[in-house]
């Protein structure tokens, strides 16, 4: 098995770095603290096309793999700028997972190419605050209208990243009452326009102590309509479908961690360094020099999982267990 990633994937990791190191820790700290959307890293990250690096080149991006992808996130996350970066474009790469692979011709050729360029920003509306982590209890429903040629949707989500942004939203709804399907049946996935100042859907932004630069938020719907052919594949497959999306997040926050823990220990590394106790740079002292080795050694393991994980899924194998074990 080969450890080392291609020459190609060190370009992509050089590139991103090299966009990063435009954005350092004081304009993070000051997005942060004014509750800012960073909307200049994404005007960038758009202009370079990494926004939906894992779109086909059919639509307009690179068709990379969940390796590539992963690694890009891994980068913005270790320039410092951790999550409230790597929010900027994960859900351009991941929430489109399940249209690149389910959706209808027709259905991509309206977003995906959107997606791409970064016309559009994107957000994802699954968890809510009556299921958390049990998506077979979401409560949010989407009534089928077949003379208007729309879904109905009702509910509430939250921890909707995004959402003061988005134009676009990939969306889970219940089409079928739990007790009238298998546990995860009549579940159904949407990729839709998300217009926030239409009737029938409401906004309001969470607050919360860190990464105020990406805002969350929760969203209402009341009878919001949705386009019958927005709907990703068939009705009631919407669990299944989602589950390419899991897999990839998982992944993808994993590699995220990686990145804030190598940034940790770069500076943890640096400023033993140059820290001077009693005459002598603490880092000369084995009581700092031996957690800092722990932790490169055990991000070593984190970084080699992750990437394992990542190789399965391009290469269409089984990758559930390997992705829920990096996110841990």
């Amino acid at each position: 098995m080969d450890f080392d990633i291609t020459d190609e994937q060190q370009l992509i990791r050089s590139e991103i770095r090299d966009l990063c190191g435009e954005f350092g820790d004081d304009y993070w700290r000051e997005r942060g603290l004014n509750h800012e959307y960073p909307e200049s890293v994404f005007e960038t990250f758009a202009e370079h096309g990494w926004c939906g690096l894992t779109i086909p080149e059919a639509y307009g991006d690179q068709g990379y793999g969940v390796q590539e992808a992963a690694l890009v996130q891994q980068e913005i996350a270790r320039s410092g700028a951790a999550m409230a970066g790597t929010s900027i474009t994960a859900h351009h790469t991941f929430s489109s997972e399940p249209l690149v692979a389910l959706g209808d011709e027709a259905h991509k050729e309206r977003y995906l190419p959107k997606v791409a360029t970064g016309n559009v920003q994107v957000c994802t509306g699954v968890t809510e605050p009556n299921a958390g982590t049990d998506i077979s209890r979401i409560e949010t429903t989407a009534e089928r209208d077949d003379e208007a040629g729309v879904y109905l949707v009702s509910g509430q989500k939250i921890w909707t990243s995004k959402a003061q942004e988005a134009d676009v939203i990939m969306l889970l709804a219940r089409t079928k009452p739990r007790e009238e399907a298998d546990r995860f049946g009549g579940l159904t996935l949407f990729f839709t326009d998300f217009h926030r100042d239409q009737a029938g859907v409401d906004v309001t932004e969470i607050p919360k102590a860190g990464r105020g630069a990406s805002d969350s938020n929760e969203v209402w719907f009341d009878e919001y309509d949705i386009p019958i052919e927005d709907r990703i594949g068939e009705e009631g497959e919407g669990f299944r479908y989602l589950l390419r999306f899991a897999n990839t997040e998982r992944i993808a926050l994993a590699a995220n961690a990686v990145g804030i823990g190598q940034a940790a220990l770069q500076k943890a590394a640096a400023y033993a360094d140059d820290r001077v106790v009693f005459g002598n740079e603490i880092g000369s002292y084995q009581g700092i020099q031996h957690p800092l080795a722990d932790s490169w050694s055990k991000l070593e393991q984190d970084e080699l999982m992750a990437r394992k994980a990542a190789w399965l899924s391009d290469n269409d194998r089984d990758c559930g267990a390997e992705a829920n074990a990096v996110k841990l």
